[in-house]
């Protein structure tokens, strides 16, 4: 079940709303946490056993590090707490791929293949796995006070806002709010508002985006024009951008319907003018869990100039892989961990005196040629395609096909895309904001126009949404790598 389907809009978070706000204070942690588990068996099935083997065993790894005062036992308590829980991420997500590689050099070392058929990989286990860290290692640290309840700590690792697709949630961010929270009109509304935004992201311009991308990168790249090469990849950023906005977006709204408040995710990415700045920006939450809980802990830049590069290196390397067992996703890794590690060296400096349209140029062309490692799956294809966009080995004409495809829907929604990427939402709602202000101010009625506008926007947003949902529009689910 995914938050863009029929059948979680007008059946399962109907549903799931009233029987939270019917059972009270003292019964909504386990109503929430009962719905999480339900959303996830109805698309992973006996895999939610899964799931709660996670949240036992990180509840009695909190409880032995709570109880354990030698420095030394506490060690050995998170190094086995983490080590299995890195397990787990890594039997169910890599080992079909460190499989494959061990029977690609088995001739090699006089050895016999491993016959074995392909391991499910369950959706979301990145995202629970590294929430399920997060906990023990805050508790180790004394950063937050162990989880006694078991409901509680399942809830944090269950719940079905973030669940399948982040954003990654940070126990010591949340600890508070699972054992007590605030619920009013205002926080409904807001999150109501925000998820009908990031569906409206998601519905009506990834989906639209992602038809076009996956039409040209299915095509045989030999027949791809420079055009449509990078058209194509234009494409998909504006779909993974726009989806996982999208998705972080509703995440963040059905926070605020449950009484929570998740921290933000994205905060257009495409408008840097650095690489760093673009990881400051983009899935911010995995960003802020690999500084705190990997490069921190490695020395961060407090060794020396050598070691931070090799950090920013080894960081960004794991960053790749835990977005998929892959070849391509360790190269994309590797290629933002490089010119992270080169502006800090020297590039920064340099760029801060160019103009700033040279700055997003040079930001967009790095994230856009990194995108084509992230989308497709062999770098054998991925090499070609940038030898596409660079109009080598490809075909000199446009193909009509492409045409075909490029109708006014097309352009019109790459349009909109292209100016969703600047923060003008934003400006708008601020817009909004002042013009309440004032007329508060001057003891008028407060329900502006521009408000009027904007819930009839939203309105429009939903409709828009669920037509192109009930018409059985291109939906594609890009999680399942992850």
């Amino acid at each position: 079940m995914v938050f863009s389907s029929i059948i979680f809009l007008f059946l399962f978070l109907p549903a799931t709303l009233v029987a939270y706000y019917l059972g009270g204070k003292y019964l909504r942690n386990i109503i929430l946490l009962t719905a999480s588990l339900l959303f996830y068996a109805w698309g992973e099935g006996q895999y939610v056993l899964l799931m709660l083997a996670s949240i036992g065993v990180n509840f009695i790894f909190g409880l032995l590090l709570d109880r354990q005062a030698s420095t030394r036992t506490r060690k050995i308590v998170i190094s086995a707490g983490i080590v299995l829980n890195l397990g787990l991420l890594g039997f169910y997500k890599y080992a079909d791929f460190l499989l494959a590689n061990f029977n690609q050099l088995a001739p090699v070392l006089h050895l016999s293949p491993i016959v074995s058929g392909p391991t499910h990989l369950p959706i979301g286990i990145s995202f629970f796995t590294f929430q399920a860290i997060s906990y023990i290692i805050d508790v180790y640290r004394q950063e937050t006070s162990v989880q006694k309840n078991l409901i509680h700590l399942g809830l944090y690792i269950a719940s079905f806002p973030q669940l399948i697709a982040g954003p990654i949630i940070r126990y010591h961010d949340v600890a508070r709010q699972i054992i007590t929270r605030t619920h009013t009109l205002e926080k409904f509304s807001y999150g109501v508002e925000r998820f009908i935004f990031g569906l409206g992201k998601k519905v009506l311009i990834a989906n639209v985006m992602a038809e076009m991308a996956d039409h040209i990168f299915n095509a045989p790249i030999v027949q791809l024009s420079v055009f449509e090469a990078w058209l194509g990849i234009l494409c998909y950023a504006m779909q993974i951008y726009f989806d996982f906005s999208g998705y972080s977006d509703m995440a963040i709204g059905l926070g605020y319907m449950f009484g929570f408040r998740f921290l933000e995710n994205f905060n257009y990415p495409y408008i840097s003018r650095s690489i760093r700045e673009f990881w400051r920006r983009w899935h911010i939450s995995l960003t802020n869990w690999f500084r705190d809980y990997l490069y921190i802990p490695l020395g961060g830049n407090r060794k020396g100039e050598v070691r931070t590069y090799l950090n920013l290196l080894l960081v960004f390397l794991l960053c790749g892989f835990w977005h998929g067992a892959s070849w391509n996703f360790i190269v994309w890794g590797l290629f933002h961990g490089f010119f992270l590690a080169l502006e800090r060296w020297r590039l920064s400096g340099i760029l801060e005196k160019w103009p700033l349209f040279f700055q997003h140029l040079y930001v967009g062309l790095i994230v856009l040629v990194g995108w084509v490692f992230f989308r497709l799956e062999k770098l054998s294809d991925a090499v070609a395609y940038l030898g596409a966009m660079l109009g080598i080995g490809t075909s000199p004409q446009i193909n009509p096909w492409v045409l075909y495809k490029m109708d006014s829907l097309i352009f019109f929604t790459l349009a909109v895309a292209l100016i969703g990427c600047l923060p003008v939402y934003p400006a708008i709602l601020d817009t909004i904001g002042r013009k309440k202000v004032f007329m508060q101010q001057s003891n008028l009625i407060t329900y502006s126009t521009a408000q009027i506008v904007k819930v009839g926007g939203l309105g429009v947003v939903f409709i828009l949404s669920l037509l192109s949902l009930a018409s059985g529009a291109y939906n594609p689910f890009i999680y399942f790598r992850f």
